[in-house]
């Protein structure tokens, strides 16, 4: 426990160790740039490229995965990122100079690229470019100045600098000023260079021809494009006091409405003097008003606007008219009149009444009157007179009948499951200026009529079963939707006679005719029946009822129930298949082939093959895959005799089923040796019937007649050739034949063709036929190191089925 506690301080102590490091080789990095400068337009877009820092670093893609790149910035800001998979640094967001780095120019922001595996930070630099992305501003919009008519001519009046947040040559270069008579605009330099301009007169003022001067001041920057920003410059000029006032009109003619509040404007008169100061101050009085008149109007000393101070009426006093005084701060005066005259206005709006209304209508029904309604005004001429109307949209008619009554009525058949709802806005408007109008709101509903059917969401739907299912399985559900309502709207279910008379239908499914559920009723086998269809209906409750139909699959899905069955070699009981093998035999010889099938389908089909037990492992082998057994390595004269295999079968369901069958396999010298029977088997192969023993004598003789041909074929041939065969030709005395091969297809269970090389030996007064290996396809057939002798009645083998 105590060296347990030992170490784990030690590690603990390792990693601040490593921690301190990290934060010291951070400070630290700040000293230089270790990578960069890196350079980027501000505005740039998210995702716009940097660097490729991968190339920078002299890292391929990989080792930078591996040592863990990336980036880390100051403050955990994040305008950096980069992607692993390209090596490319690329910009996390936008970046805007004026409000990272200010007026500082240059704009650097700092960054470190950290190397975790190792660890190492290197220092990099990104400057950030500025654009001309700001347009020059003044603080003051308008600047006032009060320059006195006898100023000098070339005297210069400062005025306020303009500012940009750019930088450079983007910051404010030059000024202009708008066209006038009077003055020029000079651009000057302070000591911190900015830029700022002076107005110089160039032409004497004259107050009372032009008692002030309106210039516009523009700023422009050395941007390309240019930008620009303008400020407005006020110039008063001072002056002695020698105009009157003098009123725009002489007389004001004013109409205002009857219906006007107090407090509204009536008028606003405007006197003008051309002089300034206290001199050019006006005050407006009313001069000499009636009674009536000071009791219906009042005037604003200082802006000259006239208001009312009762309400006037039309019906009472038609017009008004009364003079006004405007006085100036010297003493001198000017006059006008007003004339004020009273209208009658639309100020009674249209009223609307409803005689008649019919709802709900019903659906697919003729032209239907829907509502009946009059329209009156208490207004006169154009104020009295009216237009009714209603929304386009809508599928009524407006028609006008008697006197000032409407009827509204249908256009056309309506069809509820369309619209089972319309809201109607009835709109009086009358012809007053400004125009009143009423709006009357009506909802007119459609009665339903059993006029569709019910529909399938789908035309065919396919269900899918497990077999073995338990009785009264809930598989699956038919849905039908009617666009009707209410009762032509319910929806009826049932299943339809079947086309296929056999078909036992109502053994297998059953419906639930409220909401469509569909159940098997009994288990259903995969093997017996995979898949079965049948049409359902689905009938509304209307009158007449309406009725529609789908058609169904039902597919049985296959659950692992079946074992593997071996075909070969048998295990019924009777005498074992021996399988004989020789001794020479290489690696990879095949022995035989173990065949099964599988009654389920698809993966629950699938089988694999495996050698349980063996009387000697490891000297035979079985492909998983096709069931092949075959020699693991070569044969010695070690090896016993007798060889019994249990190999296992098994599908690929869940879970998975499995056989097994027992093989054995007799190891011989050669074929010419005489079959040695198990000693387990001695006692049947006694009994075996004399078809057996016929069987082997007519395959010997079809097997010496085939040699013998195979001899006359290499004979003919070789008396044809006048040099020894080249390589894979048995090398022998004089009058040797060379060696053939012979093809013999694969069939039954094997999965490819075998080629054999037979050699004929001559010289020694007999014709004999020398068993060689197997030539795998594709390959030069060779003689074999090791001949097996094998005179003409070599007996059949299994390893000769093929």
């Amino acid at each position: 426990m105590q060296e347990r506690a030992m170490e784990i301080g030690w590690t603990h102590n390792q990693r601040q160790r490593q921690v301190l490091a990290f934060f010291v080789l951070l400070s630290m990095s700040g000293v230089g740039a270790d990578l960069g400068p890196y350079a980027i337009a501000e505005e740039s877009e998210r995702g716009s490229f940097v660097a490729n820092l991968g190339k920078d670093l002299g890292l391929g893609l990989t080792e930078m995965s591996i040592r863990g790149v990336r980036i880390i910035s100051q403050e955990n800001k994040a305008h950096l990122q980069l992607r692993v998979e390209t090596g490319d640094l690329l910009i996390n967001e936008k970046l805007d100079r004026e409000e990272l780095c200010g007026s500082t120019e240059p704009c650097v922001l700092q960054f470190q690229v950290l190397m975790e595996k190792p660890l190492e930070i290197l220092q990099a630099e990104l400057r950030v470019r500025d654009i001309n992305d700001n347009s020059p501003m003044f603080i003051e919009k308008e600047m006032i100045l009060k320059i006195p008519e006898n100023s000098p001519l070339g005297y210069a009046f400062p005025l306020n600098n303009a500012v940009d947040l750019d930088v450079g040559s983007n910051d404010v270069q030059n000024y202009k000023i708008s066209s006038n008579s009077h003055f020029r605009v000079l651009t000057q330099e302070l000591r911190d260079g900015r830029k700022y301009p002076e107005l110089v007169l160039d032409k004497e003022l004259d107050r009372e021809e032009e008692p002030e001067v309106r210039l516009t001041l523009t700023a422009l920057d050395g941007g390309s494009p240019s930008r620009s920003g303008t400020a407005q410059v006020l110039i008063e000029v001072v002056d002695t006091n020698d105009n009157a006032p003098e009123f725009e009109k002489p007389i004001y003619k004013v109409q205002i409405p009857e219906n006007s509040p107090v407090g509204s404007l009536v008028v606003t008169v405007i006197a003008r003097d051309l002089d300034s100061g206290v001199n050019g101050k006006i005050s407006y009085t009313l001069f000499q008003p009636s009674d009536d008149i000071s009791k219906t109007l009042e005037i604003n000393p200082m802006t000259g606007e006239i208001r009312l101070r009762k309400q006037v009426d039309y019906e009472t006093v038609l017009s008004y008219a009364v003079d006004i005084k405007a006085t100036d701060g010297g003493g001198l005066s000017g006059k006008c009149s007003l004339l004020l005259q009273v209208t009658d206005v639309n100020d009674n709006p249209p009223e609307v009444t409803m005689s008649a209304l019919t709802s709900p209508i019903p659906e697919n029904s003729p032209e239907i009157i829907v509502a009946v309604f009059s329209v009156s005004d208490h207004d006169s001429g154009n104020n009295g007179k009216t237009i009714s109307s209603i929304q386009e949209d809508l599928p009524f008619l407006l028609k006008p009948s008697v006197k000032n009554f409407y009827t509204l009525l249908t256009e056309r058949a309506l069809d509820r499951e369309e619209r089972a709802e319309y809201n109607i806005t009835i709109t009086v408007t009358d012809l007053g200026t400004p125009r009143l109008k009423t709006q009357l709101n009506i909802t007119v509903r459609v009665s339903d009529i059993n006029d569709n059917a019910p529909a399938f969401t789908q035309t065919s739907y396919t269900l899918y079963v497990r077999e073995n299912n338990s009785p009264a399985l809930h598989i699956g559900t038919i849905s039908a939707t009617d666009r009707d309502s209410g009762t032509n709207a319910q929806v009826i279910y049932s299943l339809l006679p079947p086309q296929d008379p056999h078909l036992p239908l109502a053994s297998l499914v059953s419906i639930n005719a409220d909401n469509g559920h569909l159940f098997a009723l009994r288990a259903l086998d995969y093997e017996a029946l995979q898949a079965f269809e049948f049409r359902v209906g689905a009938t509304d409750r209307g009158s007449p009822a309406l009725s529609s139909e789908a058609l169904v699959r039902v597919v049985v899905v296959d659950a692992n129930d079946n074992s593997p069955f071996v075909l070969y070699p048998l295990q019924n009981g009777s005498a074992p298949c021996t399988e004989l093998v020789p001794r020479a035999a290489e690696a990879g010889y095949l022995v035989t082939k173990v065949v099964a099938v599988d009654g389920d389908s698809g993966q629950n089909a699938w089988l694999s093959f495996q050698l349980l037990k063996a009387t000697e492992p490891g000297l035979f082998s079985v492909w998983a895959h096709n069931g092949e057994v075959r020699t693991a390595r070569l044969l010695s004269e070690r090896d016993a005799a007798k060889h019994r295999l249990l190999v296992l079968v098994k599908d690929n369901g869940e879970p998975p089923l499995s056989a097994s069958v027992t093989l054995h396999v007799l190891l011989v010298d050669g074929f010419s040796q005489p079959y040695l029977p198990l000693p387990e088997a001695a006692a049947e192969q006694a009994q075996a019937d004399s078809l057996t023993v016929y069987l082997v004598i007519a395959l010997a003789s079809v097997s010496s007649l085939f040699l013998f041909s195979v001899v006359l074929f290499v004979a003919v041939r070789l008396c044809r050739r006048h040099r020894a065969a080249s390589a894979g030709v048995c090398s022998v005395p004089e009058g040797h034949f060379p060696g053939h091969l012979v093809d013999v297809s694969g069939t039954g269970t094997l999965s490819q063709s075998y080629q054999y090389e037979v050699c004929l030996i001559g010289g020694s007064g007999t014709n004999e036929f020398k068993f060689l290996k197997p030539i795998i396809p594709n390959l030069p057939p060779q003689c074999p190191a090791k001949e097996i002798e094998e005179n003409s009645n070599f007996h059949n083998s299994s390893a000769f089925n093929y």
